[in-house]
């Protein structure tokens, strides 16, 4: 039978190559020899191809790191690869940003202002207006969009920002989430920031949970950029790419491999006074800045170098070396994708957007610095003696260190204030590289005055499409941004982007050809959340000043007093830009109401949550909050070992877990060991073994951070019982998980292995919670 049918198919193959000759040259069997076949029908739907010659796109955006950090623009800490980028194409010295996070990226991606996008602050400070609620409108199609629709592949590899308060990462709608703003390919995390070592990651809207130790983030990033480029063009190696890449460096946590942070030892023993005077005489030499540029005047809240004591120096001293290093294994990644494209073939027709931070330095870490920003900010500051004690921890692990204010400072050089501060160019100003070898010839400096919002219509331009009337059916509101492909020729060309605002938490300022109107800070960034908050428009509160760019490069002389007139009228364009663009109402406040109110909009409080298994990872904006309340949590489960549940990390969190078939309770109020309180049970639980387990928390009340009875019960009877005389404000760092029968990104307890997976079964978990900042009863 095997050979009958083995017969039979070679036959069939036998005709079938007889016949698909004569078919070929018209002449069916059976047919007529003049006779045509019927043309086949062709009904197939058309696909979008990209214009002839378009290039590849590669889009990079660093995080927090000012004018004067990297050697590309005159900065202390070294970054060949930029330069080498440099060095291939165009260096902008008059590029801004928006002064934060969140806003940035939303201008970058969609080419509007980000009060027209309604992104006017942070996603985590919204408000129910229309400038700043935190939801990118569907008529502000993003670029990868555009370009997706434009026969482009699309990917997204990094951080992303751009997601609203709320259930919009965990329960949806996921319309903020990238897969849903364009891009076909996403890896990265979402909200301000990530760990290095244990990262919260996505990958396609599903959470990465990593149970082996893996090579810092900005490396798997590298990798990743690598890996796509060579899926995308194995694919498709006629298609355009668009790649998005947006490390998380240099936010905090400032965190590097321990070899790239011993090349750094000693570099900064100067300290920042001095390498601010480092670094404006090596801009000068680059031909950056005017010669004639001065500093500005050292920030009176701020210490000088020479009046910290010795210890202190020492620990400021690392907290920068520690920066550096992130910043250069940072640059080593944009290095290695660049040999790939090389290595591909691809580098010449690459067009590459380096826009080198989101905006200033970061200065929330006060003059002190800080081990973990967000955990000193909410739960506990440290003392210049805790930070001694943890000095050879920084940029590991076990700690999210932030460098001194002094250091921020430094690093806007030559510019005042920093991150925040939408006023002053320290805040956004921000070095920009375009190279593009087969098609920019041109080398070398270009000042015309530039915008995020300028990168949307300038791709555009270089792909050779418009931007569109509609997208998916919906009207697209007008591109804000300026095209700037006029510079990539004409470096004297004078400048089209003519006006600018800017508005971030209160401040202000405007730029209209060559002035630049502002007014002065009522707050700073490690103010956030404390005093000197002015409110909702109220706008008599804030001094302006005015300043002649063309003639004073740094906004170092205030000539208001000299030029009243001049002033008024830049205040009036002022209005009129944030009557157009959704600025109003400005509101600088930045307390708990603003926070954990306004960024609630679309949760319902409940005071009963329950949970069916394990493997659950949810964002804390879904989760029950455990802060400043009594709890019980009720968990119908088989013994194993392992978290049963956690919130935060060990920079402030809760973890309750079986451990060697002990129940027991974690909280870290810090990173310092002092501050970890351990419960642990006198009694075991079996493997297998059914059990119901009890955590309870009976608040002490009379407000927030206050203590409590902790208790532990199986099967109702108490097993273990501890008062905590405090506990968390929040759980830091605040992008964290709130995880089920798991514990991942940075554990609350850190002699937990993997994501400390529960090994038996959880069957059921109930969450009953007190009210708020009271005893229950």
């Amino acid at each position: 039978m095997t050979l009958k049918v083995a017969w039979l198919f070679t036959g069939i193959a036998a005709v079938a190559l007889a016949v698909l000759p004569a078919m070929a040259a018209g002449n069916a069997p059976n047919a007529a020899p003049s006779q045509q076949p019927d043309p086949l029908p062709n009904a197939y739907p058309p696909i979008a191809r990209a214009p002839l010659g378009a290039p590849n796109i590669l889009l990079v955006l660093t995080d927090d790191i000012g004018f004067g950090v990297a050697s590309a623009f005159g900065g202390p800490v070294p970054t060949p690869n930029l330069e080498r980028l440099a060095a291939s194409g165009l260096k902008y010295n008059r590029f801004h940003t928006t002064a934060m996070c969140s806003p940035t990226r939303a201008a970058l991606l969609t080419g509007r202002n980000h009060h027209a996008v309604g992104t006017g602050s942070l996603t985590d400070f919204p408000m129910g207006t229309p400038g700043y609620t935190g939801m990118i409108p569907k008529s502000a199609a993003t670029i990868a969009e555009v370009l997706r629709d434009n026969g482009y592949n699309t990917a997204f590899l990094g951080k992303h920002h751009n997601v609203p308060k709320g259930p919009f990462a965990s329960a949806g709608p996921f319309d903020y989430m990238p897969n849903n703003l364009g891009f076909e390919y996403f890896f990265g995390f979402v909200g301000s920031d990530t760990d290095q070592w244990r990262p919260r990651l996505y990958r396609n809207g599903v959470q990465v949970v990593d149970e082996a130790a893996q090579p810092p983030l900005d490396q798997r990033l590298g990798d990743e950029a690598i890996h796509w480029l060579h899926q995308q063009k194995g694919a498709a190696p006629d298609k355009p790419f668009f790649l998005y890449l947006a490390p998380g460096s240099a936010h905090t946590p400032h965190q590097a491999p321990a070899e790239w942070i011993a090349r750094f030892k000693g570099k900064f023993a100067q300290g920042w006074n001095k390498v601010r005077e480092e670094t404006l005489a090596r801009q000068k030499a680059l031909g950056l800045v005017p010669r004639t540029v001065k500093l500005p005047n050292w920030p009176d809240e701020l210490p000088q170098w020479d009046s910290l004591p010795p210890q202190e120096k020492a620990f400021q001293e690392r907290t920068m070396e520690v920066f550096a290093a992130q910043v250069a294994f940072q640059d080593m990644q944009l290095g290695r994708i660049l040999d790939e494209l090389e290595r591909m073939g691809q580098r010449d027709n690459t067009m590459i957007v380096f826009v080198e931070g989101d905006n200033g330095p970061d200065a929330a870490a006060t003059a002190a610095g800080t081990l973990a920003e967000g955990g000193e900010i909410s739960n506990k500051r440290l003392t210049p003696q805790e930070h001694w004690q943890m000095i050879d921890k920084l940029g590991g692990p076990e700690v999210a260190s932030n460098y001194g204010t002094g250091w921020a400072q430094a690093m806007a050089t030559p510019f005042p204030f920093y991150k925040q501060i939408a006023s002053h160019l320290g805040g956004t100003r921000n070095g920009m590289v375009i190279s593009w070898p087969g098609k920019i010839k041109e080398r070398g400096l270009r000042t015309q005055y530039g915008h995020v919002i300028d990168i949307f219509p300038t791709l555009l331009t270089a792909v050779g499409i418009k931007a569109p009337e509609e997208v998916e059916g919906v009207k697209q509101q007008p591109v804000d941004g300026t095209d700037f492909s006029y510079t990539f020729a004409a470096s004297k060309a004078p400048d089209r982007h003519r006006v600018q605002y800017y508005e971030m938490l209160g401040n202000r300022a405007i730029y209209a050809d060559g002035w630049l109107a502002s007014t002065v800070p009522l707050r700073r960034p490690w103010e956030m959340g404390h005093s000197n908050d002015a409110g909702i428009n109220k706008a008599p509160n804030y001094v302006w000043e005015l300043y002649n760019l063309d003639k004073d490069f740094n906004q170092t002389v205030n000539l208001a007093a000299n030029n009243p007139g001049k002033l008024e009228d830049m205040k009036k364009l002022f209005d009129e830009q944030a009557q157009q663009f959704n600025v109003n109402p400005v509101n600088d406040r930045t307390d708990s109401q603003r926070i954990l109110g306004e960024a609630r909009a679309y949760l319902t409080p409940r005071n009963q949550y329950v949970y069916w298994g394990k493997g659950i990872m949810l964002d804390v904006d879904v989760a029950p909050s455990l802060v400043a309340r009594s709890f019980a949590i009720t968990a119908d489960l088989t013994g194993g070992n392992g978290v049963i549940a956690a919130v935060g990390s060990s920079q402030g969190g809760w973890c309750f877990a079986l451990e060697d078939g002990r129940p027991v309770i974690h909280h870290a109020l810090s990173v310092m060991p002092a501050d970890q309180f351990h419960l642990v049970s006198s009694d075991t639980i079996k493997p297998g073994q059914p059990a119901k387990v009890m955590f309870n928390f009976d608040y002490d009340g009379g407000g927030a951070a206050k203590g409590g009875l902790l208790s532990i019960l199986i099967d109702g009877r108490k097993v273990a019982e501890k008062r905590i005389e405090r506990t968390i404000i929040n759980p830091s760092p605040h992008a964290e998980n709130f995880d089920i029968g798991l514990d991942t990104g940075i554990p609350v307890i850190e002699t937990t292995k993997g994501s400390g997976s529960f090994t038996g079964d959880l069957k059921k978990l109930v969450f009953d919670l007190g009210p708020q900042g009271r005893k229950a009863r």
